[in-house]
């Protein structure tokens, strides 16, 4: 049944669902608190990894769902993705692999092969989503499909019209719907011209720091950070240069590629992502709390949240 949607939220979370929305017949209004260049999602160094994100049955099936559609729009150049291949690099014994079920073709690396300090290696393909070209695509193709994108800071849900309202707006949901409180995990990264490298590398584990190298088009998303708590998105230069030691001395080629861009986020947590259906007068659906795998579960969780708004 077709019905008037509003989205609170414009990041990756909510244009996805929109779109979805809008696909499936639904009249949809986007209420977006900031340009998407300013969102959290425009951080996000995007390599499809349910990283932060939990519950883990879940977090597969959306994770799944996602990259089945990453992998569609890897064929259309304007989307901005790319299917990559790339090591989850592994420094214990007996590492947790709970995420390769969402991987196919993936492959155990023996630790001779790979950095210093590390037992082993996960090698797979998954897609790269570059969020520079990614975000503006995903705007244009809800304004193609009837989308209306406004600009406007939502403080209460009483503000909003519409039949049915998709509360995806980040770490702002919780008080709009009354949920404990989400709490944010800052993700800094520093972007460097790309000397030639296609292969991405995450280590989770580093003992001096998480650390993760994704190549993109134009340039390589170097990271990171996962700071509990903290609401500070200001560069912080000592951070990034810890960053740029972590990362150079896993990809020496990296060593003197120049800095293209820096940024900073905060990712959404909560201890479990939250999406359904509120009970009450109003059709209200959840869909926040996605960690550090906002891009990464995006279908999935677009494509339940229509199937809950064809139901309720």
């Amino acid at each position: 049944m077709s019905t008037a949607a509003t989205v609170i939220g414009g990041g990756v979370i909510g244009l996805t669902c929109a779109l979805e929305l809008a696909r499936n017949g639904h009249e949809v209004t986007v209420l977006a608190a900031d340009p998407i260049e300013a969102t959290t999602s425009a951080v996000a160094a995007a390599i499809w990894f349910p990283y932060e994100a939990a519950p883990a049955d879940a977090v597969l099936r959306w994770s799944v769902d996602s990259a089945a559609a990453f992998a569609d729009l890897a064929s259309d150049p304007a989307a901005g993705v790319a299917l990559r291949s790339g090591t989850v690099l592994e420094r214990s014994a007996a590492p947790d692999r709970w995420w390769t079920a969402a991987v196919a073709g993936h492959e155990v690396v023996a630790g001779e092969h790979l950095p210093p300090g590390v037992a082993s290696g996960i090698r797979c393909a998954v897609p790269v989503i570059d969020m520079g070209r990614y975000l503006p695509w995903l705007a244009r193709q809800c304004e193609r499909a009837g989308v209306r994108l406004i600009t406007r800071r939502v403080e209460d849900l009483s503000e909003v019209d519409g039949e049915l309202i998709v509360v995806a707006a980040g770490l702002r949901s919780a008080a709009l719907t009354g949920d404990i409180p989400l709490v944010p995990l800052r993700g800094q990264v520093v972007r460097l011209a790309n000397p030639g490298l296609t292969d991405w590398l995450i280590d989770d584990d580093n003992p001096d720091g998480m650390a993760y190298v994704v190549p993109r088009f134009d340039d390589v998303v170097c990271g990171g950070t996962a700071e509990l708590g903290s609401f500070d998105t200001a560069i912080d230069p000592d951070t990034e240069r810890a960053i740029l030691d972590r990362c150079c001395a896993l990809v020496p080629e990296l060593r003197g590629a120049p800095i293209v861009s820096r940024g900073a986020g905060l990712r959404p947590t909560r201890p479990a992502v939250r999406l359904e259906a509120l009970p009450g007068p109003r059709r209200i659906i959840c869909c926040y709390g996605h960690g550090g795998a906002g891009v990464t579960l995006s279908w999935g969780c677009a494509r339940e949240v229509t199937a809950l708004a064809d139901r309720t």
